[in-house]
């Protein structure tokens, strides 16, 4: 099928992350594992801390949600990436590569402002132990978490908005596996200076805010526990913040390689291998990084899965 070269671009043409014939095969079966293992891992963390009274609280609450993100930000991505693998001509109409690109802004941005929600969990948990449950109330945590969509959503609408008025009469065919904002501007003949500069200020503040959050609240929660007397308390405490960080440095760390380095240093191998760390990889290991040292993740399983 031609691929229509004028000023209102119909379908585009995604590249898949190697044009390598022999890596095609091994490739779709990777995916696809880590696609399977993605499902399965943060649907069962919902289900499991919706099901298990022992994890109905506010940290585990926040985790639920952050599972469903991972979950709905994986699936926009993955499967259409996997298809890609076996499929000649990775074809996708102009309304479905909008509509990724949406559905792409609103979870990655809600995921960065649900781990500096998370980060001030952890910083009530230490730093005022006693007030946490009165601090972290059911209408706090529910206010934190729907103001994580709603920003996630505004900042969709922006890009969006500006994506859809621009014209595309150069190559369609996008440099990269999914429908991103920097490949779809790079193929715009329109005048995007103005959009390139609205989508930075917007991409910084969604950046910048988060990482200052987190920052400031691991300031406070590490002053906190270098005051602990007992070294098994200080364990603990640390025990408690490790899986966050680990999960906040990975994200924000590919983030930021992806959308604020050089623009001499661009290159399709370093952004495929940067946006599969946040889009596929990061998803697939949050369920793993925040259950597999958390006993009572583990109690609760035996609980559902055995009656005891």
């Amino acid at each position: 099928m031609a691929i229509a070269n004028h000023s209102t671009a119909t379908l585009f043409a995604l590249l898949a992350l190697t044009q390598q014939p022999e890596l095609q095969l091994p490739l779709f079966l990777l995916f696809l594992g880590v696609y399977m293992v993605t499902v399965v891992g943060n649907l069962g963390m919902v289900l499991l801390i919706a099901a298990s009274p022992l994890l109905h609280t506010p940290m585990y609450y926040f985790l639920s949600s952050l599972s469903f993100i991972n979950l709905c930000s994986s699936t926009v991505i993955t499967p259409k990436m996997v298809v890609n693998f076996i499929w000649k001509k990775n074809l996708i109409l102009y309304s479905e590569c909008m509509t990724q690109l949406v559905f792409f802004v609103v979870f990655v941005v809600a995921e960065g402002y649900l781990l500096t929600s998370m980060a001030y969990v952890r910083y009530v948990v230490i730093c005022s132990p006693l007030l946490y449950n009165v601090t972290m109330s059911p209408w706090l945590c529910s206010l934190l978490v729907l103001t994580a969509f709603i920003l996630g959503v505004l900042s969709a609408v922006v890009h969006t908005s500006a994506m859809m008025k621009l014209s595309f009469c150069k190559s369609h065919i996008i440099n990269h596996y999914f429908c991103d904002v920097l490949p779809l501007l790079n193929l715009s003949c329109s005048n995007t200076h103005f959009i390139k500069l609205l989508l930075f200020v917007i991409g910084k503040f969604n950046s910048l805010v988060p990482t200052l959050a987190v920052a400031i609240s691991y300031d406070f929660i590490f002053y906190s526990i270098l005051r602990i007397r007992s070294s098994e308390g200080r364990s603990k405490a640390f025990g408690t913040c490790s899986s966050h960080l680990i999960a906040v440095g990975i994200f924000f760390g590919s983030i930021t390689f992806m959308y604020f380095k050089p623009p001499s240093s661009n290159s399709l191998d370093q952004e495929a291998v940067s946006s599969v760390f946040y889009t596929t990889v990061i998803p697939m290991l949050n369920p793993l990084i925040y259950s597999l040292r958390k006993k009572d993740v583990k109690k609760a399983s035996r609980k559902v899965l055995v009656g005891k």
